[in-house]
């Protein structure tokens, strides 16, 4: 029997260290972010950090991209909020559970081979609006605040800037909250803290079932909001998941992903959590800022966030949150995608790209919603493409030396964009008897391009013309002989 292969993190004590430490950061920045998105969603605090915790430790064994966070979620918790408001926590959760079992079947039915109708340029504004969404969810915290958070902010972003070129041992970020937490502690600094967020809960989550009466009025309340809930967390999970391909350069399982997110969400349920998904912010600072590349800083990320708030709970409510800022307006930095707003990038790229791109960051940045963002972005990238393909079917008429019979030769693809302005390109009055069509360099790709054809055809035939079409390839051969005289009753 070939021996068991030793997992990724035991390669060597550097790789060890660093997932260990990558665990501990992320889990620091976990813990505002948990308590602010449980507040966005009306629930208690401790309802969003168990969530973070059931997440990050579950889609560490059954995810299917190593390195991936997972987490309470802003987007999944404006879906869930107005449920909670409406009708209580019981049902919310029971919401977890069902929106996970949703994407548990959309995972196995092959939802995550949708991704590749995701153009590059909404990936970049995808991107890049996330990068702005995490620096102006840091905004807040440095309004209205006093003037001694400002010199913390630029303190922690000045050691995680040059800290990295006299050592990498420990990750920047880690040091700069440790010594920033360490200053306004000893120099009894009155400024904003962890603690100020919420209060941290005392004890683990217990597994148990929603409080709610298992009917099919709850059932059919509460499917609505999973199935938003699902398709939410899904989108920005797949979306992460390939933003951290290529990031590291590796493949991810998407379709086990997506399952994964689902049984995490069921798990998370059950004990209470108000469900999650991928979180983009952390998941940077773990691949790109900590360096992270297994499965066992995702894990340690949910089981150090459990334990810092449960057990050092005193200990990390004085964490200053100018030192967590500092951490995500690095990760914003780090994020954004720079060269796609360079002029140089911009002159070069095609207007129409430039213009998913920016859609896309708008959209995104106005909702708050990443998925609504791509969805947004896709559609205007295929109306875009749908416009410059369009106009590439051209028809160009030859007639014959003896003046009894003209070919027409029709190039590009024809769809239901370019084939509904086919029909006025020909001339009916005036041409020959035999009228040839030769489609050896076009396409037929759909019915109307089929209908269009039918049209031409008739329209030959109210004049006593014959019409004759060759050049067909196979797939348009055979879709044009099942449709043609079939779409229309007249």
């Amino acid at each position: 029997m070939p021996k068991p292969s030793r997992p990724d993190w035991l390669a060597s004590p550097e790789v060890f260290r660093t997932e260990v430490l990558a665990g501990l950061v992320v889990a620091l920045a976990l813990i505002p972010e948990a308590i602010s998105f449980s507040i966005i969603a009306g629930v208690d605090p401790a309802i969003g950090l168990f969530a973070s915790f059931t997440m990050a430790v579950v889609i560490s064994v059954v995810g299917g991209r190593k390195a991936m966070i997972s987490a309470a979620t802003g987007a999944i918790a404006l879906v869930i909020a107005p449920l909670n408001r409406e009708y209580g926590l019981g049902h919310l959760i029971a919401t977890v559970i069902l929106g996970g079992l949703m994407q548990i079947v959309l995972g196995a039915l092959g939802v995550a081979r949708l991704l590749r109708f995701v153009p590059r340029s909404v990936m970049v504004g995808f991107v890049n609006a996330l990068a702005l969404l995490v620096f102006l969810s840091q905004v807040p915290e440095m309004r209205d605040v006093p003037w001694p958070v400002y010199p913390l902010v630029l303190a922690g972003l000045l050691m995680m800037v040059f800290l990295p070129r006299l050592t990498t041992v420990v990750p920047a970020p880690l040091v700069s909250v440790a010594v920033l937490t360490v200053l306004t502690v000893g120099a009894g600094l009155a400024v904003p803290t962890v603690g100020d967020k919420g209060e941290l809960p005392s004890s683990l989550p217990v597994p148990g079932l929603p409080d709610v009466p298992f009917t099919l009025d709850t059932l059919t309340t509460i499917a609505p909001y999973a199935f938003a809930f699902a398709l939410v967390g899904l989108m920005e999970s797949l979306m992460t998941a390939k933003l951290v391909d290529d990031i590291t350069d590796t493949r991810s399982d998407k379709t086990r992903e997506s399952i994964g997110q689902g049984v995490a969400n069921i798990v998370t349920g059950f004990f209470g959590g108000m469900g999650g998904c991928a979180v983009i912010g952390q998941t940077m600072i773990n691949v790109k800022v900590s360096g992270a590349r297994t499965r066992l800083s995702t894990f340690l990320a949910g089981v150090f966030l459990i334990v810092l708030v449960v057990v050092f709970g005193p200990v990390v409510s004085d964490i200053p949150m100018a030192a967590l800022v500092a951490v995500m307006i690095m990760v914003s930095v780090a994020t954004f995608d720079w060269h796609s707003v360079r002029p140089k990038t911009l002159q070069r790229m095609p207007l129409g790209e430039t213009t998913v791109m920016v859609a896309t960051v708008t959209v995104v940045v106005a909702t708050h919603n990443l998925a609504v963002g791509v969805i947004a972005g896709s559609i205007i990238a295929m109306i875009v493409f749908a416009r410059r393909v369009a106009h590439r079917a051209e028809v160009t008429g030859v007639v014959g030396p003896d003046g009894k019979q003209v070919v027409y030769a029709v190039t590009g693809e024809l769809f239901f964009a370019s084939s509904n302005d086919l029909v006025h390109r020909f001339d009916y009055q005036d041409d020959p008897d035999d009228v040839v069509i030769d489609l050896s360099d076009a396409r037929i790709w759909d019915a109307s391009s089929v209908a269009a054809l039918d049209a031409v055809e008739t329209k030959y035939a109210q004049r006593g013309k014959k019409v004759t079409l060759i050049g067909l390839d196979q797939p348009s051969a055979e879709m044009h002989g099942r449709l043609a005289g079939q779409l229309t009753g007249h």
